[in-house]
């Protein structure tokens, strides 16, 4: 069905997976018939036909997430100083686009790191708009992966938490997904404020069903979260051997296997709070925007032996 809906009726991969969710919800509501169960799977409908009409968030109602037969691999809770080179290092040094990512824009107080973006006359790399990324040292493969932290409020930059292959874009490499791919674990595009207090999951590969020319994404769609901008938050992916499964404070928001498969490679977690294109910084004061993403943890885990 979800093929059908895609390659024939040409919607686009979270539109069809609403449809998909309507479906199920409408044969739940009336299998082992319940009020509760009746008026909840009601309310989901709506939610998927306002995610389908005007694209507005929908709140989490899939799985609980469960760890067992995972254990830790990867923990850092920011209680040091400075970056655990260890386990880090700063990512994009330097100019990227229309704006510049400096280790300078990274901080540490009260257990969190803190990523500020801002304009920076004295810059590192000179006068311009400066937000930064980390990454880890080590690659992993499958697991799951998760952040907890307060996302930046103020318009135009965003904070993000990803996962990238080393050619994600290129369909040589890529094959489709199953070489490498890009998985937005979240990202908060608070410049959109219709849709406060939500973030995004999206794929991104190249080399889908052999096409060897641009990039295909499968944006999974806008998921509520509980006031990310002033409250921490846990976001998360679990990557297994068939597909992507997307949590939001321990509940599931959606999983997709989109492309030719999952990754089968292993692929590198990024922390950014991205710069916005050219086009966004003359909405900006330099003098007065400042901006922060706070992260409290990043944890890895994966299957034991």
């Amino acid at each position: 069905m979800f093929d059908w809906l895609t390659d024939t009726l040409g919607l686009a991969y979270r539109e069809a997976w609403a449809v998909v969710q309507i479906f199920s919800h409408t044969k739940e509501m009336w299998t082992g018939f319940s009020f509760k169960g009746f008026f909840a799977g009601l309310m989901a409908i709506i939610e998927l036909f306002g995610m389908l009409l005007f694209g507005f968030p929908t709140t989490p109602r899939g799985q609980e997430l469960n760890l067992e037969g995972y254990e830790l691999v990867f923990c850092d809770e920011f209680e040091g100083e400075t970056l655990n080179t260890e386990l880090w290092f700063h990512r994009g040094e330097g100019s990227q686009g229309a704006g510049k990512y400096s280790s300078e824009q990274v901080s540490f107080k009260d257990g969190n790191m803190i990523i500020t973006g801002e304009y920076n006359e004295d810059g590192k790399y000179g006068a311009g708009w400066y937000g930064a990324e980390v990454a880890t040292v080590n690659k992993y493969k499958q697991g799951y992966f998760e952040i907890r932290c307060i996302c930046n409020g103020e318009p135009y930059m965003w904070s993000a938490f990803w996962i990238q292959a080393d050619h994600p874009y290129e369909a040589e490499y890529s094959q489709g997904g199953i070489g490498g791919a890009e998985i937005d674990i979240f990202e908060s595009m608070s410049h959109n404020s219709t849709f406060t207090n939500s973030v995004t999951s999206t794929v991104h590969c190249a080399g889908v069903d052999g096409k060897q020319e641009g990039i295909q994404s499968a944006n999974l769609g806008t998921f509520k979260a509980n006031d990310i901008y002033n409250s921490y938050n846990t976001y998360g992916l679990e990557w297994t051997e068939d597909e992507y499964i997307f949590y939001i404070n321990g509940v599931e928001t959606a999983r997709t296997s989109f492309g030719n498969g999952v990754s089968q490679v292993e692929e590198r977690p990024i922390v950014s709070l991205v710069v916005p294109s050219s086009d966004k910084f003359e909405l900006m004061d330099k003098e007065t925007y400042h901006t922060q993403f706070i992260i409290d943890y990043v944890k890895i885990y994966q299957k034991e032996g």
